[in-house]
């Protein structure tokens, strides 16, 4: 009996003290509350950064992908973006086309050659990606052939030869364009790997010295009424996406002319950058959106938080979590996962063969990641209440778990006060980044209908129910 009473006095001392924690903000769960669904985050090794992965030694290479993929030890990406390639020849930094020379006519079988290098080493990382729970492969051109194209190269700009205001001495390339994508596919099942989304264009509103083609949203929409009824013939799942706008309000206005010219229903992905404007208002469409592409090109930069500058990891914690709650994205998307390069394009930094070094944005990037949030999952009401500086996002999973990711913009420690789902008596899991922590494994105390957590000044914090 003794005992008894004393459990029970320290259950009640600790719901009391727990409830005396409520000075702070409230952040009030709504199961019920049900927004899009949760495809996942992912990057690109596009470019031959895949080969870049290739030649690191075993333990340096193990170690970025993990980084990358895992959902124990990494962010846990789910979906790989590959580039398809529209080169003649492969360089480093190009992406050599299985259709490299001209045919004698538009309508003449193209001179299909062997995936170069199994595709720059892209079939390499998709397996190995798709081994550590990649769940979505999209495959992008950035161009058609040059030979197919109003300025007869894969390189600054040029219009797809038979779309809207073209006028080709060769004639019309949009279905040996189609062929050629249909064969990639192929090319790729024979690897045993299936591509679920199909791009054809990449940021169609710029004109760039690497591979680049023009299109509006009536020209995008020409090559659509080709490339759809060639997938469906050809008897292939892959769904298409379109169109990779450079920002946001691009891909809108490129996503409206399709709209207008009646061809949305072939789509079964809406993507978008974030250069030139960043994601905002959620597009018209009942199509899954993906931000695609999102990097910065200051010099390399470790922080989470220093000054609050475009690379720092708290940033990009920011744009994540806005992207899904403003923007209602069902995915997103860095640019290259690891890459040697000498700027932020990249979250990890690959030097020579066996140096990586990862910054904070990875780790922004994983508060997001599978092992918090899994496919199949739906994003869900979350609200803060009180004077505060902190922002909030919530996805239930299949599983019954719901995962909470409470972002403190400001200098001073929250203690927040949880509450709308099932929570156990004691504590809860949580995962705390910032400056000093990289996912750093911790808890919060529960009554069993509260959770008491603290979330330091510019730090980004998982609570996991």
């Amino acid at each position: 009996m003794v005992n008894h009473l004393t459990a029970l006095s320290a259950a009640l001392a600790f719901i009391t003290q727990a409830a005396a924690q409520t000075s702070g903000p409230t952040v009030q769960v709504n199961l019920n509350q049900k927004y899009q669904g949760f495809d996942g985050i992912g990057i690109a090794e596009a470019f031959q950064r895949s080969l870049v992965l290739h030649e690191l030694n075993t333990a340096s290479q193990t170690l970025a992908l993990d980084y990358l993929f895992s959902n124990t030890t990494g962010a846990g990406f789910t979906i790989l973006r590959n580039g398809i390639g529209s080169s003649p020849t492969d360089p480093f930094d190009h992406m050599k086309s299985i259709a490299p020379t001209a045919p004698a006519s538009n309508s003449s079988q193209l001179n299909y050659i062997p995936l170069p290098r199994d595709d720059e080493y892209q079939v390499w990382l998709s397996h190995q990606a798709i081994a550590r729970g990649v769940k979505y492969i999209y495959a992008d051109a950035w161009s058609a052939d040059g030979y197919m194209k109003t300025n007869g190269t894969d390189t600054y700009g040029g219009y797809l030869c038979g779309v809207t205001n073209t006028s080709c001495a060769s004639g019309d390339w949009r279905q040996s364009y189609a062929n050629k994508l249909v064969k990639y596919i192929r090319d790729y099942q024979s690897k045993g790997i299936s591509i679920d989304y199909l791009g054809f264009l990449n940021e169609p509103d710029e004109d760039t010295p690497y591979a680049s083609m023009l299109s509006s949203g009536q020209q995008a929409a020409d090559f659509l009424e080709i490339l759809y009824p060639t997938l469906q013939k050809a008897g292939l799942k892959t769904q298409i996406a379109c169109c990779d706008g450079s920002g946001w309000e691009q891909n809108r206005e490129r996503l409206t002319g399709i709209q207008q010219a009646g061809e949305e229903n072939t789509l079964g992905l809406v993507t978008s950058h974030g250069y030139s404007s960043a994601p905002g208002t959620p597009f018209q469409t009942n199509k899954k959106v993906w931000i695609t592409e999102w990097s910065t090109f200051d010099p390399i930069n470790y922080d989470w938080y220093a000054t609050g500058s475009q690379s720092e990891g708290l940033t990009w914690a920011n744009h994540i979590q806005q992207a899904f709650a403003v923007s209602n994205v069902t995915g997103f998307l860095y640019w290259w996962g690891a890459a040697n390069t000498t700027d932020n394009e990249s979250l990890l930094f690959i030097n020579n063969t066996a140096e990586v070094s990862v910054t904070k944005r990875l780790w922004a990037h994983a508060h997001f990641g599978s092992r918090f949030i899994r496919q199949g999952a739906t994003r869900i009401g979350a609200a803060v209440s009180g004077d505060s500086t902190l922002n909030v996002t919530a996805f239930s999973n299949t599983d019954g778990s719901v995962a909470v990711q409470l972002i403190n913009n400001g200098n001073d420690t929250q203690e927040v006060t949880l509450s709308g789902v099932k929570l156990p008596m004691g504590v809860v899991q949580t995962w705390l980044t910032n400056q000093a922590n990289n996912l750093t494994e911790g808890v919060a105390k529960s009554n069993g209908e509260y959770a008491f957590a603290l979330v330091p000044g510019k730090s980004l914090l998982s609570v996991i129910a």
